[in-house]
């Protein structure tokens, strides 16, 4: 079992029978009283995002999460379609549960798939993944300032904010969790 002050962010725990991940995490000491944690949960089933408060001493369950690797293979309309890397077995997410983390798979890459009473609920992207740059502007000359940001799409489709020295080709690392570039790759 989990005290309330174990849920700090991506703590993985169930409630209800469902699994929940923290998203964010803030703790009240009240003295004599105890504490109460306030948390922003996210359900790995639905992706809903809940604010939860947990009081004193209550207790909660961890939820039974397993970690397979999986290789993305494609997507259609509506779906992710994946494959099991030990038993080649393939199995499809729906955009719903996938999400902007779609924006950064490319075919081939290798992802966590998460899974809840023996049901594939979720997939982990790394926190950082290599990306190539396919278009952006050019800099304009004499401007070097490192705080000028452009856009730039990348080899997935996705578009981000990048500094004025990237080029189109170039190969940079974007943070999963933000969207955001981290810094260009040698």
């Amino acid at each position: 079992m989990l005290n309330i002050t174990d849920l700090k962010k991506g703590t993985i725990f169930q409630l209800e029978n469902v699994p929940y991940k923290v998203v964010d995490y803030s703790q009240k000491v009240m003295g004599r009283g105890g504490s109460i944690v306030n948390v922003r949960i996210k359900s790995l089933l639905d992706g809903r995002v809940l604010e939860k408060t947990f009081k004193g001493n209550e207790q909660i369950e961890p939820a039974d999460i397993t970690n397979i690797d999986v290789q993305y293979l494609y997507k259609d309309n509506d779906s992710y379609f994946f494959m099991d890397s030990r038993t080649y077995e393939q199995f499809e997410l729906g955009k719903k549960i996938i999400g902007e983390r779609g924006g950064f798979m490319k075919d081939g890459d290798q992802v966590l798939a998460q899974l809840f009473g023996g049901r594939i609920i979720n997939i982990e992207l790394p926190k950082n993944l290599p990306l190539k740059v396919t278009y952006t502007e050019d800099a304009v000359k004499g401007d070097t300032s490192s705080s000028i940001t452009k856009s730039a799409v990348l080899e997935t489709g996705i578009t981000i904010k990048v500094p004025a020295f990237i080029k189109s080709g170039d190969i940079v690392s974007v943070d999963t969790a933000t969207g955001a570039y981290r810094e260009r790759q040698k």
